[in-house]
Parts: C-alpha cells; structure tokens; sequence
C-alpha cells in the first residue's frame, strides 16, 4: 500500500494551476463575492440598527449607572450627616440627662436635709416634754416623799396644832420653790 501512494504522489504535483483549477477559485470567488453582497444588502441594515440599538442601550445603561451613582452618594452624604447629627443627639441627651440627675439629686437631697431637721425637731420636741413629764414627776416625788418625811418628824416631836403649822409651812415652801429645768 506504500507503494501506491508513493508512486501515485510522485507523479502528480500537489497544487497544480491548471485551468480547471482556476476556473474553479474564480467561480468560487465570485460565488462569495455574490453571497457577500446579498447577505451584506440583506444584512446591513439590521445588523446596523441592531448594533446602533445595542450601542444606545449600553449609553443609556452607563448613563443610568452614572444616576443611581449620583443618588448613591447623595444618600450617602444624607446618611453621614445623620450619622453626625446622631452623634451630636446623643451629646445633647446625655448633656440633658445629666442635668437632670444633677437636679434630681439636689432635690433629693433638699428632701432628705428638710425630712432631717423635721425628724430632729420632732426629737427634740419629744426630749423636752420627756424632761417636762420627768420634772412634774419628779416635783410629786419629793413633794410626796417630804410631806412622808415632815409627817414622821412632826409625829414624833411635835403636837398636833404645832404639826399642822409647820406642815403648811413646808407645802407652801416647796410648791413656792421653782425647779431647775
């Protein structure tokens, strides 16, 4: 089989221009000239439109783009200064909440000094009527215990119209006498 091959491609060139063969590239030639031409009369104008539409589209697409940028941004800076306006909010609270407490706080201690001299007046109110009681109680006491004392001394030394005498002499004494406080 070698054989064959080698003897048949020894005797005929490989690319021979004889006339059949250029007849034949002319033809061919002329057939895709033709079908150019057809297909480019047919074709153009569409394919023309087709790319003239595609090449808006893509401008209107990046135009669009562009916008939504624009407003993108512009949301943005909107965003950024309520970011900022927040943080000075804040500040303005916190400033204002403070006041508050601080008021609150004094009030509250306003309360509890005004709570503080009522609860020590009302002790003191109580101490000196405890100190009144203490000292009638006191002035019955001896008075009791004098007259118990002027009543045995009497009976034992002295006669019933000198006892009386000296008895009123002694009340009228004591409850003439004025008591420290």
């Amino acid at each position: 089989m070698y054989i064959i091959f080698h003897s048949v491609a020894q005797s005929a060139p490989p690319f021979a221009l004889d006339s059949q063969t250029v007849i034949q590239a002319v033809a061919g030639l002329i057939s895709v000239a033709v079908l150019a031409a057809a297909l480019a009369f047919l074709l153009y104008k569409p394919v023309r439109n087709m790319l003239h539409k595609r090449t808006e589209k893509i401008h209107s697409q990046l135009t669009l783009a562009e916008q939504e940028m624009a407003r993108a941004m512009e949301l943005r800076q909107k965003y950024e200064q309520k970011l900022g306006n927040v943080d000075r909010e804040r500040e303005d609270i916190l400033t204002e909440a403070r006041k508050q407490a601080a008021e609150s706080g004094k009030r509250l201690i306003g309360e509890a000094k005004t709570e503080a001299e009522a609860i020590k007046d009302r002790a003191a109110k109580s101490i000196e009527m405890e100190w009144e009681r203490a000292n009638v109680e006191m002035r019955s006491t001896i008075i009791e215990v004098s007259s118990v004392m002027a009543e045995k001394l009497v009976t034992v030394s002295v006669a019933d119209d000198t006892h009386d005498k000296l008895f009123d002499e002694a009340i009228s004494d004591l409850e003439a006498m004025k008591w420290r406080d």
